[in-house]
């Protein structure tokens, strides 16, 4: 019983240490992320990383309403509201209306958006193609088995997101 109780106890300790080292990565890639855009000549936005994948979600449904927008982030309508008036100020996406509903405000992103949108999605790319690299040495069981750890973990940390 003890042998389980420290491997458990080493299964949390380094599950707390890859939460410290996510939140150093998240602000290491954004940092990198910022100067690229620099590079670009693209002034970038706040220092908050949602921005960018608020731009992302917009480029992957343009138009999109802001309805459309909280549901596919499951961000709050107020922080949706407060972080596409900052973009919509500094010029990364537009408003409009669609010629059948005058009601209705969808968004679109402007030139200076689709640049962040694409370099965004390169960086993604980058990141997608390290991983498949990375899990390359695991054999089909073993990824079956983090697959379902990962999706255990997901539901765990969804739930805690929504209060649960």
């Amino acid at each position: 019983m003890e042998f389980q109780n420290n491997f458990k106890g080493r299964l949390y300790e380094q599950y707390i240490r890859m939460l410290h080292l996510n939140e150093l990565y998240t602000e290491q890639e954004f940092n990198s992320f910022r100067q690229l855009a620099k590079e670009y000549q693209i002034d970038m936005l706040s220092n908050n990383i949602t921005s960018v994948h608020v731009i992302d979600c917009i480029g992957d449904y343009e138009p999109i309403n802001h309805t459309g927008i909280v549901e596919k982030m499951g961000l709050s309508k107020a922080s949706i509201t407060k972080i596409s008036a900052k973009l919509l100020d500094m010029g990364f996406i537009m408003r409009n209306q669609l010629n059948n509903n005058r009601k209705e405000i969808y968004f679109n992103l402007t030139d200076k958006g689709r640049h962040i949108y694409h370099l965004h999605k390169k960086l993604h790319k980058e990141k997608e193609e390290e991983f498949y690299q990375f899990i390359e040495s695991y054999s089909e069981t073993e990824l079956q088995t983090i697959g379902k750890f990962m999706r255990d973990l997901l539901v765990r940390a969804e739930e805690y997101s929504e209060g649960k």
